[in-house]
């Protein structure tokens, strides 16, 4: 491919920005080969999410107060511009081509008025959110004609999030806190095998990984059938990030068995050392939450929620430590999306 030469960063950039279609099907077809070597056996599966870095700085985040400034400040700093301009060369000429930092000036105009919709979206439904929560208070108090119990709620104006930020430099980019602290990024998700292989993959704007466990399994259905693999998913192994009383109760009777710890990781493995095993039947007013709790206290939950961190963080680690991708190198979701589906694909490859 290379034909012996050492390709420029730019050269490799522009291929993979100009064949995206094909690298899409690049991971599918490394899972293939993997299945067909044997390497994909998914009696057992563990899904994760890890923070990756944006190419972008949680410096360059701005309110939507001070996004109206500087896009009123850059708007108007134009228009003199073109006053000028028209004055020195007649109207709607330039007398040259516009120079490099004005092009650039124009991108960034692009990205702060993106920002800014963001931000005026999100406020809006945090008002419309409030509103409904005030008038179904509303409908309750008349239809029972008794003052419902509970707090007031705020006003709309007051639900809004004053303090809400998006990024200037790559506005699809959110801001992710990690054990280590803030960075701006993106939550990369990964179902991965007992033999450390990733069978499905997908990248979110969400900071937790609540809504990512249904849609990753059923990602995983697909990825199955399309490559081949007779095998069906067993047991589907999470922490306590993909946890909500929702998650469980639409676990399908058809799909994998969950297995997903109720409570923070290093809370779940003191629990599992140190209570003892249940026994006899389940009782019957258990809620999902405390059957699930119940499941993993078992010999047999242990057992399986042990491998739990066994399956899935040494790939998250051979990622970003051995093979040193911290950050995402090109910007916009879905280019750090096909990024992270090339960044798995190899990954495999290197299984393989």
């Amino acid at each position: 491919i290379t034909a012996n030469q050492y390709p420029d960063h730019s050269t490799i950039s522009r291929f993979r920005k100009d064949n995206e279609s094909h690298l899409k099907k690049l991971f599918l077809e490394i899972l293939r080969l993997c299945a067909e070597a044997g390497l994909v056996k998914l009696g057992k599966v563990s899904l994760d999410g890890t923070k990756i870095k944006a190419n972008a700085s949680l410096a360059a985040n701005r309110t939507l107060k001070h996004l109206e400034q500087e896009i009123d400040k850059m708007l108007s700093e134009a228009a003199a511009k073109d006053a000028e301009e028209d004055n020195a060369f007649g109207a709607d000429k330039r007398g040259d081509e516009m120079p490099e930092e004005l092009r650039n000036r124009e991108s960034r105009i692009n990205r702060l008025k993106a920002c800014k919709e963001r931000l005026e979206y999100e406020k809006a439904q945090a008002i419309q959110t409030q509103q409904d929560k005030i008038d179904r208070r509303e409908t309750k108090k008349e239809a029972t004609g008794k003052k419902p119990r509970g707090r007031k709620p705020k006003s709309p104006e007051d639900a809004e999030n004053k303090d809400a930020k998006a990024n200037v430099t790559d506005p699809d980019s959110r801001i992710m806190k990690t054990r280590n602290g803030y960075v701006q990024g993106l939550n990369a998700q990964a179902v991965v095998t007992e033999q450390q292989v990733i069978v499905a993959e997908d990248v979110t704007q969400q900071e937790n990984d609540k809504r990512q466990l249904h849609p990753m399994l059923e990602q995983t259905e697909s990825n199955r059938k399309t490559v081949g693999i007779k095998e069906k998913t067993g047991v589907a192994l999470a922490d306590a990030g993909y946890c909500s009383d929702t998650n469980i109760e639409n676990i399908s009777p058809a799909g994998p068995e969950c297995i997903i710890a109720t409570k923070k990781d290093w809370k779940q493995r003191q629990a599992i050392r140190e209570a003892d095993p249940p026994r006899g039947r389940i009782p019957e007013k258990l809620s999902l939450r405390e059957r699930m709790e119940r499941k993993l206290l078992t010999k047999r939950g242990r057992t399986l929620y042990k491998k739990r961190g066994q399956i899935v963080e040494p790939v998250f680690g051979q990622i970003k430590t051995c093979r040193g991708i911290l950050k995402f190198m090109r910007r916009g979701f879905e280019a750090c999306a096909q990024e992270w589906k090339l960044i798995c694909a190899t990954h495999n490859l290197l299984k393989l």
